[in-house]
């Protein structure tokens, strides 16, 4: 996953050489047909902000065109954003709450992959720079939780995300002297996968660095900084978090 690219994609977004209407297409579907494009604007525009049984109705039978694929009794709430929504796969019974983002930005990253039964909370914000991102099946995450990859973010079957929650695959920055400023840089330095494993809880306000790996039903507690791996079957607390005993 090169930064530059990244970078470079960056910098088209506010090229003034670079139409507005390139811009715009290329943020928020990339490398699609003029007729996808068109029909995705019209979907949107016509029905993303629908409330009640119709407004569910409508985004239920139109919005899987819109996906690489999309399974079965798919639920899709009020005023989704979603970004380049040919690199998203969701599996059956997936529900998307009023106000998630879900953005596979990327030229070269496979997307966003979400198996049967996940449920992504209100607010909620999953994304990629030119990453890839795996929801494995019976994931719950809560309102108002962040995910990140610009590496490979996996979070394993049946792991319970409480709301405000960081989870990161990337997302860092050169500290060194000769380092570009902050504000130029891509933001793109990644230590590796993070790997969140399955059947664990993440409680409020936990944070998960780049480059972690969390083993088999581990429970996180709240408020806590993960920033080196924890082992499977642990309870793991504090700033940095650590394993205090085994489950």
């Amino acid at each position: 996953m090169g930064s530059s690219k990244q970078y470079k994609f960056k910098d088209s977004l506010v090229d003034s050489a670079t139409p507005a209407f390139r811009q715009y297409r290329d943020l928020c579907y990339g490398r699609t047909s003029l007729w996808y494009f068109l029909k995705a604007e019209l979907i949107v525009t016509l029905t993303a902000g629908l409330s009640g049984a119709l407004g569910l109705a409508l985004r239920r039978w139109l919005y899987p065109s819109l996906f690489k694929s999309c399974g079965r009794k798919v639920i899709f709430g009020k005023n989704l954003t979603l970004r380049h929504a040919r690199k998203i796969s969701l599996g059956d019974n997936v529900v998307l709450d009023d106000n998630a983002v879900v953005d596979a930005k990327g030229e070269t990253n496979r997307g966003i992959t979400i198996g049967d039964n996940v449920f992504v909370g209100r607010h909620t914000v999953i994304y990629c720079k030119n990453g890839d991102l795996v929801l494995e099946r019976d994931v719950n995450i809560s309102s108002n939780s962040l995910l990140f990859s610009c590496n490979r973010l996996t979070i394993g079957e049946g792991t319970v995300i409480a709301s405000f929650n960081e989870i990161l695959s990337g997302g860092q920055y050169d500290t060194s002297g000769q380092a570009r400023p902050f504000s130029e840089q891509s933001g793109m330095i990644t230590r590796g996968p993070t790997t969140v494993g399955p059947n664990c809880w993440l409680a409020a306000q936990v944070v998960i660095a780049d480059g972690v790996t969390i083993g088999e039903h581990c429970v996180i507690g709240a408020g806590s900084v993960v920033m080196d791996d924890i082992p499977p079957n642990s309870l793991a607390v504090g700033r940095p978090a650590r394993p205090v005993r085994s489950l």
